[in-house]
């Protein structure tokens, strides 16, 4: 019987061991997180992007208990990757949905090519994946840099978005109008100097009430591909995606939106890309204003709901996960 609990221990303190270091590696992780476990099973589409032969990693999980035959497509931010919606895929699933997580190429577990990125282009990967799964509807879900995405595909494939949600996301203005142009070798400088401090340093500013050490596990393997060879491959995606974002505004077209849309703001979020180049104060001041940009984007996409989160920063699904799923759930009813 000795022997028995001797083993249980050790047994248990090796998997608590193994748990601990997929989620909080101290070791250095390759462009494409080999090596650091997603919560459910990642699986590959081929694709041939600019003649390249490029993966798109994905998940895709079933519904638990009842299905009730539609699907849900969650789209991750700039600074992050599939995984960090475990919370919100575990909310869904129970809810009967089944969920498609991909991570778009540029980023998490995906092929970091060098070529043109584009919204496009993304939400064009993104309905081959559907049309792969034979997803013939889906619920667009967008975070950050996800939502510039969601409100792309809706408008480009409106008859595969069933609905569609933005939480905190960017693009509600144009940056070309506050924030000074950088060439795409710029930011890729800028990226190639980045350690754990300087990540961590930029992700404590979601968290208006201070940063959370559950953030880390969404941190860490960022900061560890800092420590990887690979990582001016990296930086390179890094740059490419940036120049994307700044020079591909959807703000202009939110009126094209036909399907029904939820906004979940953070009202204390003040992401503005590239906040760094603006050196004007009085400038600074009018960019990142979500309580207003909120508002103006709920205004322009007709019948959409906007709920306002007065406590919450720039990632309400991490941050403020029950009223997040709450108000998620009860749009999707």
């Amino acid at each position: 019987m000795r022997c028995l609990v001797v083993f249980l221990c050790l047994f248990w303190c090796n998997v608590w061991g193994a748990q601990a270091q997929q989620t909080t590696p101290s070791t250095a992780l390759n462009a494409t997180l080999d090596g650091y476990q997603y919560p459910h099973p990642v699986k590959y589409l081929p694709l041939r992007l600019e003649g390249q032969a490029v993966r798109m990693a994905y998940m895709d999980v079933p519904a638990g208990g009842k299905a009730n035959g539609r699907t849900v497509v969650l789209l991750h931010g700039k600074n992050f990757f599939g995984a960090y919606w475990r919370g919100t895929v575990q909310a869904l699933t129970d809810a009967g949905f089944r969920v498609v997580v991909p991570d778009q190429v540029g980023f998490g577990k995906s092929d970091k090519p060098d070529i043109h990125y584009s919204f496009h282009l993304l939400a064009r990967n993104t309905k081959r994946l559907l049309d792969t799964l034979g997803v013939k509807k889906a619920v667009v879900v967008g975070h950050s840099m996800g939502g510039m995405l969601a409100t792309r595909f809706a408008i480009e494939y409106p008859e595969t978005t069933e609905r569609l949600v933005l939480e905190t996301p960017i693009g509600l203005e144009d940056y070309r109008r506050g924030v000074p142009f950088q060439s795409v070798e710029q930011a890729e400088a800028t990226v190639r100097k980045s350690t754990e401090e300087s990540i961590r340093k930029y992700h404590a500013t979601y968290y208006p009430n201070g940063y959370p050490k559950a953030h880390d596990e969404w941190l860490l393997p960022l900061a560890a591909q800092t420590r990887h060879a690979d990582f001016p491959k990296v930086a390179r995606a890094n740059a490419l995606t940036y120049d994307m974002i700044y020079q591909q505004p959807v703000v202009y077209e939110f009126d094209r939106v036909r399907a029904p849309t939820l906004l979940v703001m953070g009202q204390q979020d003040r992401t503005v890309v590239g906040k760094g180049l603006v050196k004007e104060p009085k400038v600074l001041a009018t960019l990142g204003q979500y309580p207003a940009l909120g508002k103006r984007t709920a205004a322009a996409i007709k019948g959409s709901k906007l709920v306002a989160l007065e406590k919450a920063g720039h990632i309400p699904h991490l941050e403020a996960p029950e009223v997040f799923h709450r108000e998620l759930l009860a749009f999707l009813r």
